[in-house]
C-alpha cells in the first residue's frame, strides 16, 4: 500500500498494460475511460474522494481502461489482491450493483434521466469536469446533454 500525489493530467494506468492497480482516492478526482477505434474517449467511471478505480480484469490479463487524474490528487496504491477482495464481499456487491444499475439506466433511460442519475451519482463534481466528459459518461453528445440540463433545470423550478 504506498500513498502519492498525482498531477492533474498524469495517466496511472494504460489500456493494455499488465498488473494493473486498484486506486484509492484521498483527494482530488480520477477517471477510467477507453478509446474507440475512431479515437473517441468513452468515460466509464469517474472517481472523487473516497472511492475507488480499477480495472476489473485480473493482473495477468491485459487492462482494457485508461486511468488519469482530472485534479491534482492524493492516492493510495493497492495491489489487485483476489484474497482481500473475497473478504470484502459487500464491497464487491456494491461495486456490481452500482455497474448493474449504470448499464440499465444506459439503455433504458433518456438524457434527462441520465442527467438526473449522475448528479445523484456524482453530485460534488457534477462543477468539476467539462461537460463533455459527462457527455461521454452518459453516452450522449454534449449538445444532447446541454438540452437534457435546460430540460432537468426547468424541471426542477
Amino acid at each position: 500500500m504506498t500513498e502519492i500525489k498525482v498531477k492533474k493530467g498524469e495517466i496511472l494506468q494504460k489500456s493494455g498494460e499488465l498488473n494493473t492497480k486498484i486506486y484509492l482516492v484521498r483527494s482530488g478526482l480520477l477517471r477510467s475511460y477507453s478509446i474507440d477505434k475512431s479515437g473517441k474517449e468513452n468515460i466509464f467511471m469517474f472517481a472523487p474522494e473516497g472511492w475507488v478505480i480499477a480495472d476489473t480484469n485480473n493482473a495477468a490479463t491485459p487492462s482494457v481502461l485508461f486511468i488519469d487524474a482530472l485534479e491534482n490528487s492524493i492516492i493510495t496504491i493497492l495491489p489487485k489482491d483476489l484474497e482481500r477482495e473475497k473478504k470484502n464481499i459487500a464491497a464487491l456487491m456494491k461495486r456490481l450493483s452500482v455497474l448493474q444499475n449504470r448499464i440499465l439506466m444506459l439503455i433504458s433511460t433518456n438524457a434527462i434521466e441520465r442527467y438526473e442519475h449522475f448528479v445523484k451519482t456524482y453530485p460534488n463534481i457534477v462543477q468539476r469536469v467539462p461537460q463533455r466528459m459527462i457527455a461521454s459518461y452518459l453516452g450522449v453528445t454534449p449538445e444532447t446533454l446541454s438540452a437534457a440540463k435546460s430540460k432537468h433545470f426547468k424541471k426542477s423550478k
